[in-house]
């Protein structure tokens, strides 16, 4: 197969795929990983496809970039300085003692595995953050029910069942973060979210900065539910004055490197 051929073969694969790592399309072109990640350098140079870390994502029609859900074990390892920057500035905001609801995905992994060893009860679906807090934590952990779903990662049931409980904070992040609100495209986090937001005090949002060039389908939820939102300096003063005119209180976590 020639460069081309092999090239034509990965955009047909993201016609139908928004993203594909470099290990799948090395087993399904039949090349080394060397030569896919130059195919993925010279189509992302030509505008047909956007490099992503592990792998390569679909455009948008108008040639911009598309919300691309990366499978929690890649995403997990991008912006990590930001991540982790975050993490600590919402642990500042954790009460010794108080139950707290931690959202799935990346961020609030990392926001998770921050407050491990503290004096909490947290409740989440995630499986990767259960089981982190399980070896490596002290704090109480309440784990919720359901079929298992491996992307994105979490545990659900549509019935939510079980003994009811209220939370001081619910630490929710979002794929994309616009004017209408926290955007998803994975209906199952959307429906997690619709299902917690109304058992916490305080709905505290945990994005980096990049999350505001996103536009994910889905409103999950809008920003007037939001008490406060923790992202990193790179926020821009567009993005950061339209959280202010709609009344959300920003935090800027400081120490990314």
């Amino acid at each position: 197969m020639s460069d081309q051929q092999r090239q034509r073969t990965i955009v047909q694969i993201l016609e139908e795929r928004p993203f594909v790592s470099v290990k799948d399309l090395t087993a399904t072109v039949g090349v080394s990983a060397a030569t896919i990640r130059r195919d993925i350098e010279k189509l992302s140079g030509a505008g047909l496809a956007q490099k992503v870390h592990g792998g390569i994502a679909a455009l948008t029609n108008g040639g911009g970039r598309a919300p691309v859900a990366l499978p929690f074990i890649l995403n997990r390892d991008i912006a990590v300085a930001a991540k982790q920057a975050i993490a600590r500035r919402a642990g500042e905001l954790v009460r010794d003692g108080s139950l707290i609801i931690i959202h799935g995905g990346s961020t609030c992994f990392h926001f998770g595995t921050h407050i491990a060893n503290r004096n909490v009860r947290a409740f989440t679906n995630s499986m990767p953050l259960a089981a982190y807090l399980a070896e490596h934590g002290t704090c109480q952990l309440k784990v919720g029910g359901g079929d298992l779903h491996r992307e994105p990662g979490i545990l659900y049931e549509a019935a939510r069942g079980g003994e009811p409980f209220y939370a001081s904070q619910f630490f929710v992040s979002a794929l994309g973060v616009s004017a209408e609100g926290l955007l998803e495209s994975h209906p199952l986090l959307v429906r997690f979210i619709n299902d917690m937001v109304d058992l916490a005090n305080e709905i505290i949002v945990l994005v980096d900065s990049r999350k505001f060039s996103e536009r994910p389908p889905t409103v999950a939820l809008p920003l007037h539910r939001v008490t406060r939102l923790i992202t990193d300096d790179g926020l821009s003063d567009k993005d950061a004055k339209m959280l202010e005119e709609r009344g959300v209180d920003v935090l800027i976590a400081k120490g990314v490197v």
